[in-house]
Order: C-alpha cells, then structure tokens, then sequence
C-alpha cells in the first residue's frame, strides 16, 4: 500500500489503538455515555509548559469521548484565585507551581512521589480532582493514567451526591499514587532514511520516505501519544546499524529535521536519541581515524555534540551497535568497549547526555566445524572484565538472552555479572523470530519470565527486574529498551493483535509486577470495550499464543530453524552450516549444543554457582532448555516423562491443532468486533494456521529422517 493510501486510512478504531476511550457503560435511555463525574466539566491549570498543552488537550478530548461532554479549560491567567471558588473541577500541576497540589496534599503525600511519579485524589467532598506530580512528564502520564481508570472502571467515576453513592458503596474515591520502577523506558527504531524498516513487519517507515526526513509531522505526533499513554519516555529515531547517508544525522544538514522530531517527542515529555556511527569522525568529520584515544577524534566528538544540543537542548544523547556484524569500533584501534564508549561519554556528559552502549557483540565469522566457538558466550566474555570501568553517562544495553531474541533461550548472564555498570535489559517488540506479525504472539509472558529470573547475583531474590531498575546494584542509570514493531500500516502493528505487545512493553516498563494476564485484560478492554464474550476470547488467544507459536516451531530452547536472512518459515538447517554461530548439531544420533563445563563450551559457568549448577547437570536442567544446554540422544526422557524426539512429535501435532483452534475462537467474534480489524485477524490468523502445518511438517519429517524412529501414534510424517 502507498504511504498516500495508508495515509488516507489513518482514522478509527485500528488507528487509535489502545486510546478510543470507549464509552465506559452504556448511559440512561440506551444514550452512548455513562453520567459524566461532577468534576468533569472543568478544568483548572495555573502552569504554562508545552507538556502541560498536551495533559490539557488530551484530558480534554478523553472526557469529551468517554462522557460526551467538552470540559471548560480555565488557565491562571484568567483567574486569581481558582481553587478558593471550591467550583467542581479537576484541578492539575506540579508540586511546586500548583497552588492546588501545596493545599490538598500533605508532606508526606507529596514525598511519596518524585520523577516522574504522580499523585491522583478526589477530596472528601466529592468536588474536585487533583492531580499532580513533581514533573510536567508525571502529571501527562497522571492524566493518561486516569483515563486508562476511567475507562477499565467505570465505577471510579462519582457521578451523584457523594454522600449518598458513599453510603450505598457506589463509588470508591479516587486515590492513586502511582511511581515508574525504571528511569529510563526506551524504544527503539530500526527505520532507515530510505523509507525501510529493518525487522520491520508493519510496512514502511513513519519516519522517513524518499530518503529525507518524513513531511507528516501529524503521524509521529500521534505516535509519541501512543508512547507516552503507556509511560515511555525515550527514543531512539533511527536504526542501530548507521548507513552512510543516516550518519549524517549529526551533521549542519539534518539537525534541523531531526529537532523537528525531538519537538514533537517533547510534547509527550519524551527524550530523543540518535543511532550514531562510531566512524563518524571518518565518514562526517573527514578524519582519518575513529580511535578513542586519539585527540583529535575527542575534540570532534565533542565539538559535533554541543552542535547537536545547540539544535536540540534535550537531546538524550547517543545508541551505539560498535564491532558487531561488521559494524566499525573501537576494536579496529586495539582499544576496547570502556575506552570507546567512554570517549563518547566525554563529549556528552556537560549535556547532560547518554551513551547507551549495546552489548550485542560477537563473532559473525565462525567455523561451523569449530564445537568450541560460542557465540551465546560473547557478550559475558566481552564485558565482563570491563566491569567498573566504564564512565557513570554509559549504560549498557544487554539483550534478554545470550543469542538474539528467540522465542525460547536462557536469560543473559549478563545480568548479574556486572556490579558496577549502567544496565537496562533489550527486548524485541517487532517479531523478528516469533512469527513477524503474521502469527499470533504475546510477548510479555516471555518478558515476566526473564524478568522474574533469580541470578542469584547477591543471594537469593536477585532477580533481573531488579538489576534493570537499578535497585539491586543502586546505578544511577538504568532501565528497559526494546525494538519498536510498528510501521505506516494503518493499525501501526501489521496484525491489529499485535498491539498488545508495543502497549504491554510499556506497562511492564512502568511496572513490572504487572502481570501478563492483567496487561491482556487493559489491552483488549481499552481496544475493543467490555463486551465479556470478546474480552474472554481476545484475552485467552494472547495468553495462549506464545506458547503455540514455541510448540511448532524449533523446540526444546534450540532455536532458530528459519529460513537465513529474512527470518520466516522453517528451514532447519538454514544456518546450520554458517558463519552466524547457530547451530543445533543434530545428526542421526542426538541433537543439542553442548554448553556445559563439563564436556562442552563452558558457557553455564557465566551463570552464578545455583543456576550454573541447574543447567550443568541433565537431571536439573528444565526441559524447555534441555538443547540450549545439552547434546542429548532422541531417545533421552525429559522430565515429563517424553522422549525428545516424542515431544517434537507431539508439540508440532498439537500446535496445528491449537493455532486451527485460534482461527475458530476469532470467528466467534464476527459483529462484535470493528469490521475492519475482523477481517484482517480473520485472514491473518487462517494463514497462521495454515504455515503451522509447514513447519510442523517439515519439523517432524527432519527429524524422523535424521533419528529413524517412528511417531508413537503412528500420524503422517512425510
């Protein structure tokens, strides 16, 4: 579809997303709306700030939706003493420029909050609503808060005497004290200037078209709502792979656009960041070194970074891929990751700025003969001994495992290795190896459980989450990262489903005790309203998806098995004899890679003594990794009492059966859904299905031709 097409469709339900407010219970006489709340109608505010426009405008229109009835916005400037009236209204600002928030809240109340965190409290009278926060971010992400309340329940809204719903249990004060968990809330794009997406699954690129800088201002806007609705607070506008044309971004000729786009971050308080080529100097400045110790590659950097605040004054600072997939870094010089990115810290830190430094680095170069290269080892083995060493700017940005996103491998261990260095954990919104938006697959169960995982890096309850918000190891910076999935497809995500992910990473940033089931049921209830029979339905397919998707694809943590480059469908031997290191050395006698220190490459070692000891050993080590861990024979019994090659018999039967199944449950919701989004699950969902039988098939008969060993059931396999 053309970007002038999709942009002709950029309206409605698939377009709004989690933000249609619908109305939250039918009104009186089968009206649209629920009794708008007796503070509603008004709106007070005494600060001027462009965050503040932006709380006021989207409070504004979401009761306006939600209640059909447009507040009167009343501004300082035009009222002395606003809050002595006692006139119903919603009342919000700072702590300190609000005369509201120093008269309602008390000490205590207003310590309880900082950053970004908010306070929400309707007085005892019922008249009015505060809302305040010590930041101009915390009283938007007060007011999208609120919204998202008032539309899950309904009830919170008081829409008659106070006394009397009081008394009759009606109505629950509103009081809220909400605090984000990590600092930094992060999404990054992989948008090229060319208009591509690269893992990008839900057309072109918002950001670009044509090679320059997208004219429709309109369409990132709206997606910064998107963002900011859910509490994130950074991005990055470009891919972590800079190409010769996007390292000009730091350069006289693009920073105007660039800022262009940090002025529509900054109405949803969000901070912009740019991909940054490490060999700048070389392919903008016209040196002839990237070394980190050379001065004059310092004096560069730091002069094009105080042109780079010059034209953006908030600006984040800097994402950095270095010496990984061929891409440049310090390792041309002799000079590691701390002096590389510590130079960059350097120019940046009078700013202010980030350098947020990835930690995907390996050798794509290997010989697939060689059973003692690993690459899940790399990014321990690179970082690790340069633990404490890098400037107190840098954070590193740690993927969640130690390959590259799959649907099943262990967590980093990474994490828990590095006590005295910046981290925030990488997630992969846009899936790249979980079905490309074209299946079905709820990431935030995979999420919660690499965030739950114990490293046990101080002692029992040393768990991720933890580390990534920086409480375990008291950094000063840290936080979550993650690879957007949307694009210029009208419903931003390519499968209208596939929302709940972009809306899911989020909350989880925000919180992540949130649970999986609760992020489903805000998702489905925000999008699609209260009608139980969708909410139930909708919910269980995304509960339900992941596990489907892992069930016919690669099994038991080996990974991969798609085709090479592209990522999608079965080939399960598409990398087995590659440079990329991802290799399941399956033959006609076992499968698995052998990753113990016992006969192996060592890699549990990188684990602290409980989990090493939990993956060393075949009799401890979880069956869902069992070939991330261990070259096993087909025949060996996993603890559920299957051999392995019956449970990828099995697994692969049963996920058809369960993704057919996904197809039929959609069909129960013809009518009750947005015609539109039906259709598009409805077609989505039946080609799932049907590329389930694919890899199902071509699994099965891979391996019943490697092993000889027949199904239990006697099912065809070719």
């Amino acid at each position: 579809m053309s970007q002038t097409n999709v942009r002709s469709n950029l309206s409605g339900p698939q377009y709004d997303a989690w933000l249609g407010y619908h109305a939250a219970l039918p009104g009186a006489n089968g009206g649209l709306h629920k009794a708008a709340p007796i503070w509603s109608k008004r709106i007070e505010v005494q600060e001027q700030h462009h965050v503040m426009d932006t709380a006021l405008t989207e409070l504004s229109q979401g009761l306006s939706k939600l209640y059909g009835v447009q507040p009167e916005i009343i501004k300082a400037q035009t009222q002395d003493a606003l809050h002595n009236e006692r006139i119903p209204a919603i009342r919000l600002g700072t702590l300190d420029g609000s005369r509201f928030a120093a008269a309602t809240l008390t000490d205590s109340e207003r310590a309880a909050v900082h950053g970004e965190g908010f306070i929400i409290r309707e007085d005892e009278a019922q008249r009015e609503l505060v809302i305040s926060s010590a930041t101009l971010q915390g009283v938007l992400y007060a007011v999208f808060h609120l919204l998202r309340e008032l539309t899950l329940k309904p009830e919170r809204a008081q829409t008659g005497a106070a006394s009397d719903d009081m008394k009759h249990g009606k109505h629950k004060r509103i009081d809220i004290t909400e605090q984000p968990v990590n600092s930094l809330r992060m999404i990054n794009q992989w948008d090229n200037v060319d208009g591509s997406i690269e893992r990008g699954y839900a057309g072109r690129s918002i950001f670009y078209e044509n090679g320059e800088f997208t004219r429709d201002i309109k369409r990132i806007r709206d997606y910064a709502r998107l963002l900011a609705s859910t509490g994130i607070n950074a991005v990055a506008i470009n891919n972590v792979n800079v190409h010769r044309k996007e390292s000009l971004f730091l350069a006289e000729r693009y920073l105007g656009e660039v800022a262009k786009f940090a002025t529509a971050f900054r109405d949803y308080g969000i901070r912009l960041f740019l991909s940054a080529n490490y060999a700048s100097p070389i392919e903008v400045g016209g040196l002839q070194s990237a070394d980190p110790l050379d001065e004059q590659v310092r004096e560069w950097w730091s002069i094009q970074t105080a042109k780079v605040y010059a034209a953006i004054p908030d600006f984040g600072g800097y994402l950095i891929k270095a010496d990984s997939e061929n891409r440049p870094g310090p390792f041309t010089y002799n000079r590691d990751h701390a002096e590389g990115a510590n130079m960059l810290a350097e120019a940046l830190r009078p700013f202010g700025g980030l350098v947020i430094w990835r930690c995907f680095v390996y050798n794509c170069k290997q010989d697939w003969r060689d059973r003692s290269t690993d690459r899940a080892r790399a990014a321990y083995d690179h970082f690790k001994p340069l633990d404490g060493r890098f400037a107190d700017n840098v954070i590193l940005q740690i993927k969640n495992g130690p390959m590259d996103f799959q649907v099943r491998e262990a967590v980093s261990p990474l994490f828990g290795g590095m006590e005295n260095t910046n981290q925030v954990i990488e997630f992969q919104i846009t899936q790249e190896y979980t079905g490309q938006q074209r299946h079905l697959a709820y990431l935030v169960p995979q999420w919660k459980e690499v965030l739950d995982f114990d490293t046990y890096a101080k002692g029992e309850g040393s768990e991720i989450k933890r580390i990534a918000d920086g409480s375990l190891y008291r950094r000063p910076y840290s936080g979550f990262a993650a690879v957007s999935n949307i694009g210029a497809d009208a419903c931003w995500t390519g499968h209208p489903l596939a929302q709940a992910n972009l809306y899911g990473y989020g909350r989880l940033g925000w919180n992540p005790e949130l649970s999986a089931e609760q992020i489903a049921d805000e998702w489905v209830r925000l999008t699609f309203g209260h009608d139980e029979q969708v909410v139930e339905r909708i919910t269980g397919m995304l509960l339900c998806s992941l596990d489907i998707y892992e069930s016919y694809t690669a099994p038991l943590g080996v990974g991969w098995m798609v085709n090479p480059d592209h990522h999608y469908g079965p080939n399960v031997d598409g990398y087995e004899y590659s440079k990329w290191g991802t290799y399941h050395f399956a033959d006609c006698h076992g499968i698995g890679v052998d990753r113990t220190v016992k006969s192996g490459t060592g890699y549990t070692s990188q684990y602290h003594a409980e989990n090493a000891a939990r993956y060393e050993s075949l009799e401890t080590c979880p069956d869902e990794l069992i070939l991330f861990f261990h070259h096993v024979p087909y025949t060996h019994v996993l603890h559920s009492g299957k051999t392995v090659i019956q449970h990828i018999y099995d697994t692969h039967f049963e996920g058809v059966e369960q993704a057919e199944a996904l197809a039929e449950t959609w069909k129960e919701l013809e009518g009750k859904v947005d015609p539109v989004i039906y259709s598009k699950v409805a077609t989505l969902q039946a080609e799932q299905a049907e590329h389930a039988k694919e890899w199902r098939d071509m699994i099965n008969t891979y391996f019943y031709r490697k092993s000889g060993i027949q199904d239990e059931h006697a099912r065809t396999i070719y």
